[in-house]
């Protein structure tokens, strides 16, 4: 439930501190969504991970991208998901522990999306389409997995590019971005939307603050103990296809929660966290 919100584009001499690309990654269970305004060029991009964040997500993305003067052209993207409804485990898993629902988790998403569209007054194109059956390969043993996990948007022309991106490059403030997703589910404040992070009009990073009870670190004191198979099979809707870090992010999650069980350290006040590119390029919390 991650938002990237409103990139302009094009931009003929684009500023330094302009944001030349934006996009997501790790997503298997999940799905990008793409929004672009053909005529402004604002660019809405969001990580959609339950059917539950589609309908005021889509709300959310399209106050950022309509220009409210006129109808609207917008271009669509929608790349994630992949078949994922089988009896597959990952391995060390052994079958009578590993189950999974009878129509997976991207199929209901997708469904969801789709709909969503289909019921908005907006024009929208819809420029690509790789999902579920389009964004699946099989092995040897005829287990799936995705073939495109992330993405990225060229804000100067709106070109969608296959990506995966280092950790150098998640922008600031990852391990609270990822606890945020994790935890927001049960902060009534972020039920059923998405998690916005990025200012287009002040070119910021900004953190808004979300909530934990004290109970998550005992949650997390738990799963560190777990082996890493058991960690794939507890926290993953796909835990066959994940990357090679998933665990290694998991277990910085769980060491995040354990050393701060107290929201308010990570968000004193309730003031969100701002950060400011510096002239380098870099990001600097105000």
């Amino acid at each position: 439930m991650i938002l990237v919100d409103g990139v302009p584009f094009p931009n003929p001499s684009p500023s330094p501190s302009a944001s030349q690309i934006v996009g997501t990654d790790e997503a298997t269970t999940c799905v990008g969504l793409v929004i672009c305004n053909r005529k402004t060029g604002m660019t809405s991009v969001a990580h959609m991970d339950s059917p539950a964040v589609v309908d005021l997500g889509l709300t959310q993305m399209l106050s950022l991208v309509n220009d409210h003067v006129s109808a609207a052209e917008l271009d669509v993207h929608l790349i994630g998901g992949y078949e994922d409804a089988s009896h597959e485990r990952p391995h060390g898993i052994v079958e009578s522990e590993f189950r999974t629902e009878s129509d997976g988790y991207s199929f209901p998403l997708c469904s969801k999306i789709v709909e969503a569209l289909q019921r908005s007054k907006e024009n929208f194109h819809i420029q690509t389409v790789c999902v579920l059956k389009h964004n699946t390969r099989r092995d040897s043993d005829a287990n799936t997995y995705p073939i495109f996990t992330g993405f990225v948007v060229e804000t100067s022309t709106g070109l969608v590019r296959p990506a995966i991106f280092d950790t150098s490059l998640r922008c600031p403030d990852e391990i609270v971005r990822r606890i945020r997703v994790t935890v927001s589910s049960a902060d009534p404040t972020w039920r059923g939307k998405l998690l916005e992070t990025y200012d287009t009009h002040t070119d910021q990073f900004q953190i808004a603050p979300c909530s934990w009870t004290p109970r998550w670190k005992y949650f997390a004191l738990s799963l560190q103990q777990l082996s890493d198979p058991e960690i794939l099979l507890r926290c993953s809707t796909s835990p066959y296809a994940e990357g090679p870090d998933f665990v290694d992010n998991e277990r910085r999650l769980f060491d995040y929660l354990i050393q701060h069980p107290n929201w308010r350290e990570t968000f004193p006040t309730a003031k969100p966290r701002v950060f400011e590119r510096t002239t380098d390029g870099q990001w600097l919390r105000c």
